[in-house]
Parts: C-alpha cells; structure tokens; sequence
C-alpha cells in the first residue's frame, strides 16, 4: 500500500507556453534598466506531493524568441556578439535539488546553460500554488521563479565603454519567470 501511495504523489506537468513567461531586466548606460522576454518557452515538472524536495524541473527557452520591443537591439542580441542564437539556440535548465525556504517558498538549485556555458544557479520559487481546475477540464499550478545572474559568467561579454564613463551594458541580470503547468 505504502507503494500506490508514492506512485500517487509523483504527478507530472508540462508548461503552458501561453500562460508563461521568462522576463529580463539589465541595466543600460548604467542609468536605466531594460526589459526583454522570451517567447518560446517549454518544459516539464515532476512534482512529489509527499516530499517536494523530491521533485524535479526541466525547462528550455529559444534563444531566437527573444524580445525587447526594439527590433535593431533583438537582433544585435540575437547575434554572435551575445546569444549567437544559430551556433546556441536554446537556454536550458534543469534542476539538481528543492529546498524548502518557507511555507510557499523554495530553493531550486540546478544547472543554467546559456551560450554553451553551464553553471548552478539558485531559482527562488514562489509556489507551486495548490492545484485547480480550468474550464476545460485540466488541472493546473501556477509559479514564479526569480533568479540574479552574472551575464559575463555564461560567455556573454560583450559591452562599450561610454565616454563619460561607465559601461553600455550592465553585467547584472534579473530574472523572472511566470509559469503555469498543466497535469499531464
């Protein structure tokens, strides 16, 4: 019996791209941030209802979705100076461990590639909220993962220098992540 009642707390989801979204902000000039998002996003979560610490994401982000209102910039970021979008076409992740950090909160360790470089990186996640139904006969959780990265760490150093002093693009990138996942 014990068996079953494991085998029924492990579920399985996949994201819903349409109710999902990977943001960016970077400071530009040193004197203003800028926003970007990533329209192509998919991935999975294996969810242990019993021992969330057991549980498991994976998630890939095309590179070439990527969006910034400015088309002159996209495709600059799209190139070999930073994504090199055709040599790299996806980001990946792909978590190591769950650590509980409050009542909602956790911990999810895992490995970031970006730009054919690998490194841990620490999400913090808000979620997963308890499930509910849609009007279309899905169950669905929802959750929010934030991040802090260093960009020169995954390869990607490009920048000028200004002038007056100072950098065009910051170093520094945050991350948020918007997700929804349906229950397979």
């Amino acid at each position: 019996m014990t068996t079953n009642a494991t085998q029924t707390a492990i579920s399985t989801w996949k994201l819903d791209p349409a109710h999902a979204a990977a943001e960016f902000k970077i400071k530009h000039m040193m004197i203003s941030n800028v926003k970007g998002h990533f329209t192509a996003l998919s991935g999975s979560l294996t969810l242990d209802e019993a021992d969330i610490t057991r549980s498991r994401v994976e998630a890939t982000i095309e590179t070439a979705s990527i969006d910034t209102r400015e088309p002159q910039r996209d495709a600059h970021l799209k190139s070999a100076d930073f994504f090199d979008v055709a040599q790299f076409p996806a980001i990946s992740f792909r978590s190591t461990s769950v650590k509980r950090n409050g009542p909602d909160t956790l911990d999810v360790a895992g490995d970031l590639t970006i730009h054919g470089v690998t490194r841990e990186v620490v999400l913090r996640v808000e979620g997963p909220t308890p499930p509910s139904a849609d009007p279309w006969g899905n169950t669905r959780i929802g959750l929010t993962a934030t991040a802090r990265i260093n960009r020169k760490h995954f390869g990607l150093t490009w920048n000028a220098a200004l002038e007056t002093g100072g950098i065009l693009v910051g170093d520094d990138v945050s991350i948020t992540i918007d997700a929804e996942f349906i229950k397979s």
